[in-house]
């Protein structure tokens, strides 16, 4: 049995929102510890569509609050980590019959404005007729608008919330389950833990925070024995990952029939990423596959607009996350669930509180966790104030937020890496990249070739810093280096990792 002792804030769940506010926390002075069941981020902060956006379609709900945060947070996100994530433009062909121009250039105006956009260019008009980017295009849509949001390596974002949790004192342990939670007569909460190499290990807490994503309610009953009445409604997202079928650096977002729009973004070079649905799911989350409904429906979209059709045998990848919605009582239509955030706090007098997360997006995490620690300001009145938004990641720390400059002095500090190893270590790691290399003067330094781009000493990287175990970690959620190797590449990387 290991006994942590006594923290101020014990958090249970790493994804997006537990790891944020571990940072957010840590940085604040409290002491922190996270505990995640598996891996970081390998549930719902892995599966998305890997935007960070103000959400253009959340307008016709009426979501201003949340759309304005998105768009603030959206500026604030890209100069804290200009490595993972990065400007996109996104092209919108105009279909009359779901939504008239004049409702298209209201939204995209509303968008450009409503939330002080600083750094990213507006939206303009298209004529796909002449403009390249209507090449890939069925010319039944001469017409379309374009805008700016911004591409995010979801993963690695939690991670790196995990590491600077991390070097600002938090304790953070993967694949450690929390399995019971009590108040106890001394005030504290009481947190037994168990690894997934049975041993068990113990905390106190001041405060407990519940980050679960889609097990937050199992942890309020199950775990925490409280009961709640907030729920939370399981929608299931799927994506298709086909090689890519037009030039240029854009993204598209098709409307479909039903009023819903698909994101086509560039992904990984030459590949691109399709999706996603919007499916009420009631089985467990880690067993979310896509299904061939999902597929169906989203090669008929992309084929509604695409000069040159898909077929599923185009498919090389696909994955799926449930989405944690907070029930707001919408309609049986999941796409109008709110993907807003609300907190429960379940704090009696003079006894250590609760405080659950229900719903959220990967944009606002960082404000989430802002607010968050607001609701505890009872519990700890003197901890540090808020200071997320002018803070970089790890890695993040880019002279004038430059990627571009960044990478050149990278190259020119180790002139021996290829052009494409440099720009791939440049963006998962940003300046921590010179970490990775350290003092290294050729390519064999790396040690063994594992396939694609991967060499041996990013794996020791990755397992020395960033909590990475498995072959899953390293191929699925720390890389996409999966996508690019063969399948015997992956079978040796597997079996070589496990010896290793």
């Amino acid at each position: 049995m290991t006994d942590h002792g006594i923290v101020d804030l014990a958090i249970i769940g790493g994804g997006i929102n537990g790891a944020g506010i571990a940072r957010d926390a840590a940085g604040r002075g409290l002491k922190v510890l996270l505990c995640e069941k598996g891996d970081l981020a390998e549930g719902t902060s892995s599966r998305s569509g890997k935007l960070v956006h103000g959400g253009l379609r959340y307008l016709e709900y009426y979501e201003f609050r949340l759309v304005r945060e998105a768009l603030i947070e959206r500026e604030v996100l890209l100069r804290s980590a200009p490595h993972i994530i990065w400007p996109m433009r996104f092209v919108l062909p105009h279909s009359p019959e779901q939504r008239p121009a004049w409702m298209v250039r209201t939204g995209l105006f509303l968008y450009d404005h409503l939330g002080g956009r600083k750094m990213l260019p507006g939206s303009r008009k298209l004529d796909l007729r002449r403009a390249p980017e209507g090449r890939a295009i069925k010319p039944d849509y001469p017409t379309a608008f374009e805008y700016s949001d911004c591409w995010v390596d979801d993963a690695r974002l939690v991670v790196l919330n995990a590491l600077d949790a991390r070097q600002r004192g938090a304790v953070v342990l993967t694949r450690t389950a929390a399995t019971s939670c009590r108040r106890g007569e001394d005030g504290f909460w009481a947190v037994s833990m168990k690894g997934a190499d049975g041993s068990a290990s113990s905390v106190k807490a001041r405060a407990l925070v519940n980050s679960a994503g889609p097990w937050v309610e199992d942890v309020i009953g199950r775990v925490a024995g409280r009961n709640t009445s907030y729920r939370v409604r399981l929608v299931k997202g799927s994506h298709i990952v086909v090689p890519k079928f037009w030039d240029g650096p854009q993204a598209y977002l098709f409307q479909n029939d039903d009023k819903r729009v698909i994101f086509v973004n560039p992904y990984e070079g030459n590949l691109c990423l399709i999706g996603t649905t919007d499916i009420p799911y009631t089985g467990r989350p880690e067993e979310a596959t896509i299904d061939q409904a999902e597929i169906d429906y989203l090669l008929r979209v992309v084929n509604r607009y695409a000069a040159t059709p898909l077929t599923q045998s185009d498919i090389v990848y696909s994955f799926s996350g449930v989405r944690p919605l907070y029930d707001n009582n919408a309609d049986a239509n999941a796409s109008a669930v709110t993907r807003d955030y609300v907190f429960e706090v379940d704090d009696p007098l003079d006894q250590p509180p609760l405080l659950s997360v229900f719903g959220g997006k990967i944009t606002t995490f960082r404000k989430l966790a802002e607010h968050a620690l607001d609701k505890l300001t009872r519990t700890f009145p003197a901890m540090g104030k808020a200071w997320t938004a002018t803070s970089t990641l790890p890695g993040g720390d880019l002279p004038n937020a430059d990627f571009g400059g960044f990478l050149a002095t990278l190259r020119a500090e180790y002139p021996w890496l290829p052009a494409n190893l440099a720009e791939h270590y440049a963006h998962l790691y940003g300046t921590r990249a010179r970490l990775l290399l350290g003092s290294a003067t050729r390519l064999d330094a790396l040690g063994r070739h594992l396939g694609s781009l991967l060499y041996e000493r990013e794996v020791d990287f990755l397992r020395e810093t960033e909590w990475a175990v498995t072959p899953a970690d390293v191929l699925t959620r720390r890389t996409k280096h999966g996508l690019h190797m063969s399948p015997d590449e992956k079978r040796d990387f597997e079996r070589w990792m496990e010896a290793a």
